[in-house]
This record gives C-alpha cells, structure tokens and sequence, in this order.
C-alpha cells in the first residue's frame, strides 16, 4: 500500500519543475492540524484497526514510517524515478542493493576511482561473501566492456567520482550494460540530482549518501536507492525492512527540510567553486586542477551534456608532495579540516590519510599530494583569500 503511495506521488510530481518537486513532492499539509511541514513520526507502532486492518499501510516504523514516507516520495520525485528508499548511511544503502542484487559467484564491476569506503564494501565484506569484482576506468568504454564476463551482474559507477573528479558517460555504460543484461548502478552523491539525472540516461539504480548534498548541512548521516524499475523497488524495499538499516524519522524529517533549499544551494557551490578552480590554475604551488569544468579536463564535453553545473566538489595536486598537501590542509582557516562533503560550509581533506586512506596499496590508490574540496556557498573572496594563505 505504501509502494503505491510512492508512485502516485511521483508520478503526481513529475510535470513540475526540480525546484518546484524539490519543495512540494512528499510535502503534503498533515491532515490532523494542516501543518505545512511533515511531522515527525517518532513512533515504534501503531494501532490497527482489527487483525491486518493497517492505517495508510503502517504497522511498524521499520518497515514504513510516514516521515520517512515523505523523505522517498520525494527522493523518486526527484530523480524521476519508480521507487525510493531512504537508509541510515549511503553505505547502508549500498549493502541493501549488493545483497538484493547478487549471490555467491556473481561478479561486479567498479570503477577505479571509486569512493573508498565503496570499495572497502566490495573488497572486505563482499568479497568475502564470494563475490568477485573488477576494477576498471568508467570512462573508458572499452574497458568497461572487457570488464563484464558470464557471471558480471552489475556495473558501477560514480560520476563525478570521488575524489579524482572523472567523469562517466552515463548514457553509453548504460548501453554497454543493456547489451550484456547487467545493471548499472550510479552514485549520484556528488552532482546531486538537480545537477544530474542518471535515471533518464539509462541507468537502473541511483545511490546517494543523503549526508551530503542532499541534507546539506553537515548535521544528518542518511543513504538512499531510487529505482527507474517498479519491481525492483519493491524488491529492495522488502530487503530493506528485512534487513533493517532504515533511515529514522528525525533523520528523514532533516534531509527532508535541507532538500528544499537543494536547488539555489547547489547553484552557488557551483558558482563558488568555478572562482576557486579559476584562481587555483593560475596559482604557482598548484601543479594540476582536478574539476570537470575546465576544458582540458577529459571528461568536460559529457559532464557540459549530461550535468547543469559542474558541481562545488574541486581536487588538486601541490608542489611538495604528500607533505606540503597535509600542510595545505593544516593551515587552511575557513576551510574546515573535516571528511565529509556537501554542507553549506567548505571543507579541505587529504584523500590519501583521511577518506580514502583504505584504498592505499590498491588499483584505487590516490596521488600522495591531493587536496579535496568541498566548495560550501559563503563569500568566495573569503574562501580564495584563505586558499591563499593556505598555499603560501
């Protein structure tokens, strides 16, 4: 009953404009008091009517829970897709979708860039479970392809990718998994679905880590899966109350209200970022800028089809080497020394000891003198003045 809701109300939506479903899709007025924001349903249970006579399908808040109800209307609505679910992380989510999708024997393709706690997933606990993986370059299409054998169930793919930026050309993987009849998953975490729409471009599943972006405000850990299949979300819906790594309701409730304001957030990340990125080219210290706005980057002619903006997410290598990039780092003031992305203010990291530390001595192994940023939307003069000192 609830997966109907579900598809009614993104169905409802989809005419609107982002900006528009962003504020309004799962927002309905609460009935009781017409309060214009959902409540929190901060409830374990719930009364029946008689043996099976369930109120608006809830019985027990791990497996559905009007909060949360709102947060995956919403979710689909965005991405224009079937079904969403809303988890505790984005890596909840993601174990949700592999243990859905795959059996003992099944293999997988990964990109080489991938998020490392992705690949920690695959390769410490998956693995494990006996399932094989591949690592390949997603933005190479050959290499994809000869990365699928007989037993390949899935392609993965993150674009942007973090934190190496690389882009992926959603539109052709997912013709490449068409053809052999796999799945293409895509980690939408970075771009957002305001500034792309993987679903429309042919891939299956999207996977977000709502902590970033999409909650906005660096104060809520949460994962989502949005289906363009039906059936496989209510597939994975019934793996998710099975396997009961659901997002609660407070949790719900404040990516639900960071969502709303996504749109004009994600237009001046982008703005910001496009300044920085613009300073950090010309200056002395910095030997490569990694953003797919920038024409020489090679993915920039599929990032300007298949995104609106480029994203407030920026990596660069420095003179020095491993070193003067954990100094960068350290002396860095307004950006925040912090893991994490997306909130509304900026951070700096270093990749190679912090979130991508257990990737090190692997295919996915990240340059020792990378610094990441996450571009939040204060003043860009005071974010490049402290860049600036930073850099010395």
């Amino acid at each position: 009953m609830v997966g109907t809701t579900l598809l009614t109300m993104s169905d409802q939506h989809s005419h609107q404009n982002f900006e528009t479903r962003a504020i309004h899709a799962g927002n309905t007025a609460d009935p009781l008091t017409g309060a214009v924001v959902p409540p929190i349903y901060q409830v374990s249970t719930y009364k029946q009517d008689g043996v099976g006579g369930l109120r608006g399908g809830y019985e027990y808040s791990r497996s559905a829970n009007p909060t949360r109800t709102a947060l995956e209307e919403n979710l689909a609505a965005l991405e224009g897709g079937r079904r969403g679910l809303a988890f505790a992380s984005g890596l909840a989510a993601e174990d949700c979708l592999l243990r859905t999708l795959l059996s003992p024997g099944d293999h997988v393709v990964i990109p080489n860039d991938a998020y490392g706690g992705t690949f920690r997933l695959f390769a410490k606990v998956v693995q494990r479970w006996g399932v094989d993986f591949s690592v390949a370059n997603t933005s190479d299409i050959a290499a994809v392809r000869a990365a699928v054998n007989d037993r390949t169930k899935l392609i993965w793919v993150e674009t942007p990718s973090n934190p190496l930026l690389g882009i992926t050309d959603i539109e052709a993987i997912a013709g490449v998994a068409r053809h052999a009849g796999v799945k293409l998953v895509v980690d939408n975490t970075f771009a957002s679905p305001y500034l792309q729409q993987p679903l429309a471009l042919g891939a299956d599943v999207v996977v977000h880590s709502l902590t970033k972006y999409m909650g906005g405000h660096s104060d809520v850990v949460g994962g989502a899966l949005v289906t363009a299949d039906e059936a496989l979300g209510e597939e994975l819906a019934y793996h998710q109350n099975a396997m009961g790594a659901i997002a609660g309701p407070f949790d719900s409730w404040i990516v639900l209200r960071g969502i709303k304001t996504l749109a004009v957030r994600m237009d001046r990340h982008s703005e910001n970022a496009e300044k920085i990125v613009e300073m950090l080219t010309q200056h002395p210290k910095v030997t490569q800028v990694l953003y797919p706005g920038l024409p020489e980057h090679p993915g920039h002619e599929i990032a300007a089809k298949q995104m609106r903006s480029f994203g407030g997410m920026i990596s660069f290598r420095v003179q020095g080497g491993e070193e003067a990039a954990v100094e960068v780092c350290n002396r860095a003031q307004l950006f925040t020394l912090g893991e994490s992305l997306g909130g509304v203010e900026s951070l700096i990291e270093h990749p190679g000891r912090m979130t991508h530390a257990s990737v090190a001595g692997s295919a996915l192994e990240v340059p020792a003198d990378l610094v990441r940023l996450s571009v939040g939307i204060e003043n860009v003069d005071d974010l490049l003045a402290d860049l600036r000192q930073a850099l010395g």
